[in-house]
């Protein structure tokens, strides 16, 4: 580590236990009223968690979301794609036909990420969230923090794509290296493949990425494959577990378990950092897969208990995708915040009457029915998991997708595909 920057420090004993990370202004990430990604998922996110006393727990701390600089920007992306983004941000009214062609080069425009005014001041500040997470953790502020507003993978370098404008996870990532960080881990279990992250980290030694996603055959962004395993300066960084559509709970938390672990074991990451898009989960409108909130929350513990026991705790849980804004990704985050601030709630808690009234209230905004199920953090499936070391069915298409991946990425890691 150069001498000039500073060691990571451990959280104090009298130190906050989490950070969250909150502002209100988070809301204004906004593409607009027909746009699957509506600011609604983290208004009652926020709603939830405060609702049930999770924001006001002993040794919370609210971290603060600042607008990330463009210097800040720029260690992930091209300063022309930040003009890009800035010119994008400006009225709607005041831009030519051609310059609303040129934005399209940039990824920027279409049902996938149409400008809005101010987009570039909304979408940096969600990164300065995230690095202000990672600022928080590395300085011993706090041990672990979430900013669920986060977790945008889809962002390239020089382009915009899959609803995401700047990369905050690839960006925290970086920042972390950057500060001396010796080794980061990014575990992504976001529906759809962390493209924009693997990319922009694919030759970094120092990063090593994971994605568990809906196979790219059959989803966007058409990518992350098992043989897609890093750069030329980074063989084996790049770790895929794509999985067959309608994988059920039960089987996405067994090929989770049946990878993720022993390789977090074996690269011993200083700092994890992980995705949890909620879209995985079975009412998801853009995906295939039909997983449950009780299947996420076991994966969010499971994240929790190997950064306990592999870097002291220092973890960054983002959020990410998920499109059945009201009934699932509010639910499915708060899971989260309780797990990094604390307790797990249980999955047959009943739902806070403030966030049912408020939840029906934004369902009456958008023009939806009433859903007279939503009154447990849970949807009343429990989990029947069969592990992998009880052996694995050749017969199964998820099996032989995990088998492959074991095949593939373990010995990289001197892993024994069929023991560890």
């Amino acid at each position: 580590m150069p001498a000039d920057v500073p060691a990571p420090q451990p959280a104090r004993p009298d130190a906050p236990a989490a950070g969250v990370v909150w502002e209100d202004a988070l809301c204004e990430y906004d593409f607009g009223p027909f746009h699957p990604m509506a600011p609604i998922r983290l208004e009652l996110t926020h709603a939830l968690a405060r609702s049930a006393g999770l924001l006001e727990r002993p040794g919370v701390e609210i971290l603060a979301a600042p607008v990330a600089s463009d210097a800040q920007l720029a260690r992930v992306h091209d300063p022309e794609y930040i003009a890009a983004v800035k010119q994008a941000s400006r009225p709607l009214e005041e831009m030519s036909a051609q310059e609303l062609d040129q934005l399209i080069g940039f990824g920027l425009g279409g049902d996938d990420v149409p400008p809005f005014r101010g987009m570039h001041t909304a979408s940096a500040r969600i990164v300065g969230g995230s690095l202000a997470a990672i600022e928080a953790i590395r300085s011993g502020r706090v041990r672990r923090a979430v900013n669920f507003a986060g977790g945008l993978h889809h962002a390239k370098p020089g382009t915009a794509s899959g609803f995401c404008v700047y990369n905050d996870a690839a960006l925290a990532v970086r920042h972390a290296l950057d500060a001396g960080e010796e080794r980061v881990m990014y575990v992504d279990v976001d529906v759809h493949h962390g493209d924009g992250v693997e990319r922009t980290l694919w030759d970094e030694p120092r990063a090593i990425t994971l994605s568990v996603h809906e196979t790219g055959e059959r989803l966007f962004p058409g990518t992350g494959f098992v043989q897609d395993s890093g750069g030329p300066a980074a063989p084996g960084t790049a770790i895929n577990v794509p999985l067959p559509s309608r994988t059920g709970a039960d089987g996405w938390v067994r090929a989770i378990r049946a990878t993720v672990p022993a390789l977090v074991r074996a690269v011993r990451p200083t700092l994890l950092v992980t995705q949890h898009g909620a879209d995985s989960h079975r009412l998801d409108p853009l995906a295939d897969l039909a997983v449950s909130l009780e299947a996420q929350r076991e994966v969010m513990l499971l994240m929790r208990e190997l950064a306990d026991e592999v870097c002291d705790g220092r973890w960054l849980a983002l959020g990410g995708g998920g499109y059945a804004v009201i009934d699932v990704v509010p639910r499915s985050w708060a899971h989260l915040v309780a797990i990094v601030t604390g307790d797990p709630l249980e999955s047959t808690a009943p739902l806070p009457q403030e966030f049912i009234a408020a939840a029906e209230a934004a369902r009456e905004s958008h023009g939806l029915s009433p859903e007279p199920g939503l009154v447990t953090f849970g949807d009343g499936r429990p989990l029947e998991v069969r592990d992998w070391e009880r052996g694995y069915d050749p017969e199964d298409e998820l099996d032989r997708a995990v088998q492959a991946v074991r095949r593939g990425v373990f010995p990289d890691w001197g892993l024994d595909p069929f023991l560890d």
